[in-house]
C-alpha cells in the first residue's frame, strides 16, 4: 500500500485559533474537496513552515472558517497561509485512475481555482500525472 494525497485546500488562511483540538473547517469546502469530519489531515504553514498533523472538525456551513486548535494553534498565527492536505492508502495497482481535488484559495477563504491530480499510465507502463481544470487550460 502507498499512502498518497486525496484531497488539498491549498493556500486557505488561518481565521481564528483557540485551544480546543483539532482544525475547524467550513464543511461545505470539505464536501467538495472530499474531506470527512474526524478525518487526520496534514497541515503545512506557508508562512512559517511548521508542519503537523491533527484532526477535522466542521464548523458552520459557509463560514470559509479555518480555525487552528489546541497544539496546532501554537504554530500559526491568524492570516497565515497554510495547505490542508488528506490521504489514503492504495495498492500500486489503484494508482492509475486516482483523482484528488485541488481546491485553492484567495485572501477571503473563497475557492478561486479548482484543479484536479491525475494518473494514467502510457504506453510503456509508466506512471504520468497532470494537472486538469487549470486556469486556461
Amino acid at each position: 500500500m502507498r499512502k498518497v494525497l486525496a484531497a488539498k485546500l491549498h493556500g486557505i488562511r488561518v481565521t481564528d485559533l483557540h485551544y480546543h483540538g483539532s482544525i475547524t473547517l467550513d464543511p461545505d469546502q470539505c464536501h467538495e474537496a472530499g474531506i470527512l469530519p474526524m478525518e487526520f489531515v496534514e497541515i503545512w504553514n506557508k508562512n512559517s513552515g511548521a508542519r503537523l498533523s491533527t484532526y477535522v472538525i466542521f464548523g458552520a456551513p459557509g463560514s470559509r472558517c479555518c480555525v487552528l486548535n489546541g497544539a496546532a494553534a501554537r504554530t500559526c498565527q491568524v492570516g497565515d497561509q497554510i495547505i490542508v492536505c488528506s490521504s489514503t492508502y492504495v495498492d500500486e495497482a489503484q494508482i492509475v485512475g486516482l483523482s484528488s481535488k485541488i481546491l485553492i484559495f484567495d485572501g477571503n477563504n473563497d475557492i478561486s481555482e479548482r484543479m484536479t491530480y491525475s494518473v494514467t499510465r502510457d504506453g510503456a507502463e509508466r506512471c504520468c500525472f497532470a494537472i486538469l481544470g487549470e486556469a486556461g487550460a
